[in-house]
This record gives structure tokens, C-alpha cells and sequence, in this order.
């Protein structure tokens, strides 16, 4: 869980680092399979994506050691990205080298230039971890996310408060008063507005939406629109450092709710314990499932797959594997094991038609989710059956799954949230 992700970065920037633009070897037999990597292994944001990346490295461990696609291994041809105006010339030096697909890109800001680089120019794009709903929001038909979108994170928070939190504070539904802060970007808006309407849908009265901007926060007036509007729950869509500060400054201000949820996994990285320390204990926060969670969660299949994958990890590492170590594999197993052993060739359209014709049930994937692509316009390329949980903090950088039952290994606690 995100504590141990804490303990990992260091270890795992020294040994990715000599990895990041290495591909690996092809070996004997076949001619390899090609796929790019695209993520952001310098920089700030490379210690976690470097953590993604890792698990795109085992999922193509494993299926080589299980004999390739048809025979053939798979070879990852990997860039760094920091920034997004190189997105197309990494593209395009990715086609330029052979590749069929591209896996990337960690980061949501990056992951949109690149999936439509990779889309224009013919390729496929899988995505391994960045959750904004615009990704797979433009109807691209290359352009795949196993993950969950932001808007899976949003609805499961409503879904929490609605089915946990609302029982524990002995009140229905219809009697939670919910406001709803998220920063002004189209990420944390579409994550808000997924808490809105899923909110609508169990009954739960929104009293604040309380848009700032994160670049210039003005807590000071975000708070006393909250604390106006009386509520029992406040969900918070942020990025790392304001959903912080925004803690910071709701505790300074005095403002008392019965729960606080992050719904865009910025309340669920290791920094936000670390920063916060005690501060953070009661704090819910929507994710993606990390390690760790219920067993029982996945079928036989993906138990088998979750036990390689942790053994491969554990080897390598030395430790027990991270949230987005397990995203990264999940994503990159899915392309390697079922789609591209299915397709007719590995063209990106036979690709394409391969991830769409697929029906797993949850549990299949290691991280407990099943596979089943939309077709509409509005979601095409998203998986509709990928799977979100809610943990908690419920001491200095240890948290607990909590929410759906399924994947829990622990019951919510501190509701009211002591301060």
C-alpha cells in the first residue's frame, strides 16, 4: 500500500535507472515483437513512473519466459518523456525504430499528447496508468485504458458515502449533505463532476461545488464556501501539492466534517502521508487497488497471475510490490497475454479489434479487474469493468482498504473524522 511504495522510490530509481532507455534483449528463435515505452523515468515525476514501468517490464518477463506471442518475444523499445512537446518527435522515433504499440505514459498530462501522436501516426496506444477520463473521452478507436478513469474514482466515492459512510453516521442517503472542492483543470473538474452525478444517483444532496485554482488557491474563501454550505462529507478533487495544502488549510480554519475523501488518488501517494504525518489519519482517498487487497477479490486465474507477478516483484526488489508497479503489469499483461496472441496480426487495427472482442470477467487481472472495452463515443477504449477502491490512513503512513467489501482487508474508521 502506499506506505510501502514510501520505502521503495529510492531503491527502485537506482535500479530502473540503467533500464530506462534500454530495450530488452530479443534472444534467440523468432524475430521480436517491438512495443514502445514511453514515460517520464527523469525528472519529478520518475520515481513512481519508473514503479509503472516496472511492471510493464515483468508483464513482458513473464510472457516471454511463457514463450512470447506465437513464439516471438517481446522486445520494449523505451523513451524517456518529460515533456509534452516532445510527444511527437518520441513517436515518431518509436515508428521510426519498428514498433507495433506504445504502452505510456504514467502522467495524464502526457499521456494525451501521446496517445494522439500514437494515433495519428497508425499506432496503437495502451495506456498503463493515467486515469483522466479525457484520454479515452475523444473516440479514438487506437487508443485503450485497462486502468480505471477518473471518473471510476469519482463515482466509487459516492458509492462509498452513500452505502458506509451514511449507515455509520445513522443517516440515510438523502440526509448526507455533500460538498464537492476540486481544482479548475479538466481532470479534477470531470472527476467532480462524476461525484456529482453518481451523488444525484444515490440521493445525496451536493450543498457546495467550490471550484479554485491551483496555481493560486484562495483557501480562505474555498473554505468559507464550504463551511457555509454545512456539510457532513467533503469529497476533494486535487493534485498532490493543493490537495496538501488544502488539508493544511482546513485544519487551520477549524472546519469540522464527519469525512473527508480524495477522489483523484492525490490523497493516496506516499507523499501525502509524508507531508502530512498524523494529519492525514481518517482521510479516505478513491485509488486504483494497491497490493494487498483481498485475495478473494480475484478468480483463480488472476490469483495465479497476482502470485507471479509479486514473486517477479519480491526478486527483484526486494520488497513487496507497489500500487503502481501493479497497474503498470495489469495493463501490459492485458496486451501481451490476451490481445495480441488474439489478434489476426499485430497491425495496430487487428490490435485494436482484438482488445474489443475481449469479455474477462472481474478478477481475470491481477489488480482485480476483469476487461471489456466500450464502444461509445464518449468512453471508447475505456474499460468498463476496470476496478477502484476506497482506502483510508488510519495512522502515520499506514492505510487500509476498505471499500468495495471485496477488496477489503479492514473496516473504515474514524467517522466522525476526529478533526
Amino acid at each position: 500500500m502506499a506506505p510501502v511504495r514510501l520505502r521503495q522510490l529510492a531503491a527502485i530509481g537506482v535500479v530502473l535507472v540503467c533500464a530506462a532507455c534500454a530495450s530488452a534483449p530479443s534472444g534467440g528463435g523468432a524475430a521480436s515483437i517491438k512495443i514502445g515505452a514511453v514515460f517520464p523515468l527523469s525528472g519529478p515525476q520518475a520515481p513512481l513512473a519508473k514503479q509503472e514501468y516496472a511492471g510493464v517490464q515483468i508483464a513482458r518477463d513473464l510472457v516471454n519466459a511463457d514463450g512470447g506471442v506465437d513464439g516471438a518475444p517481446i522486445e520494449l523499445v523505451t523513451r524517456d518523456l518529460v515533456s509534452e512537446s516532445d510527444a511527437t518527435s518520441r513517436v515518431a522515433d518509436l515508428k521510426a525504430h519498428g514498433v507495433t504499440a506504445i504502452l505510456g505514459a504514467y502522467s495524464s498530462s502526457l499521456s494525451m499528447p501521446v496517445s494522439d501522436a500514437t494515433q495519428a501516426a497508425g499506432l496503437l496506444y495502451w495506456e498503463a496508468g493515467a486515469v483522466a477520463d479525457q484520454l479515452t473521452g475523444r473516440a479514438n478507436p487506437l487508443v485503450f485504458r485497462v486502468g480505471a478513469a477518473g471518473s471510476n474514482l469519482g463515482s466509487t466515492s459516492s458509492h462509498f458515502a452513500a452505502q458506509v459512510l451514511a449507515p455509520r453516521l445513522g443517516l440515510t442517503p438523502s440526509q448526507l449533505k455533500m460538498a464537492i472542492v476540486h481544482n479548475l483543470d479538466g481532470y479534477p473538474s470531470s472527476v467532480a463532476a462524476a461525484v456529482t452525478h453518481q451523488a444525484e444517483q444515490e440521493r445525496i444532496q451536493v450543498v457546495a461545488d467550490v471550484v479554485y485554482d491551483a496555481h493560486a488557491p484562495d483557501w480562505s474563501s474555498v473554505l468559507a464556501q464550504v463551511a457555509r454550505a454545512q456539510p457532513n462529507i467533503v469529497v476533494l478533487a486535487s493534485y498532490i501539492a493543493d490537495g496538501v495544502d488544502f488539508r493544511r488549510a482546513m485544519l487551520k480554519s477549524g472546519l469540522r466534517v464527519d469525512a473527508f475523501i480524495g477522489s483523484t488518488m492525490a490523497q493516496c501517494v506516499p507523499d501525502f502521508g509524508a507531508m502530512l504525518g498524523a494529519d492525514a489519519i481518517g482521510v479516505f482517498a478513491a485509488d486504483r487497488p494497491p497490493p494487498g487487497f483481498n485475495p478473494d477479490a480475484l478468480t483463480a486465474t488472476g490469483k495465479s497471475v497476482y502470485d507471479r507477478f509479486s514473486a517477479a516483484y519480491r526478486r527483484e526488489f526486494g520488497s513487496e510490490p507497489t500500487e503502481e508497479a501493479l497497474a503498470g503489469f495489469g495493463a501490459a499483461w492485458a496486451l501481451f497475454h490476451y490481445v495480441m496472441p488474439r489478434a489476426q496480426d499485430l497491425s495496430a487495427m487487428a490490435m485494436a479489434a482484438s482488445a474489443r472482442s475481449l469479455d474477462l470477467p472481474a478478477g481475470t487481472l491481477a489488480n482485480g479487474a476483469g476487461i471489456k472495452f466500450s464502444n461509445t463515443p464518449e468512453a471508447m477504449g475505456q474499460n468498463t469493468r476496470a476496478a477502484s477502491v476506497i482506502w483510508q490512513w488510519q495512522g502515520v503512513r499506514h492505510s487500509v482498504t476498505v471499500y468495495p467489501a471485496v477488496f477489503a482487508t479492514g473496516s473504515p474508521g474514524f467517522i466522525p473524522l476526529p478533526r
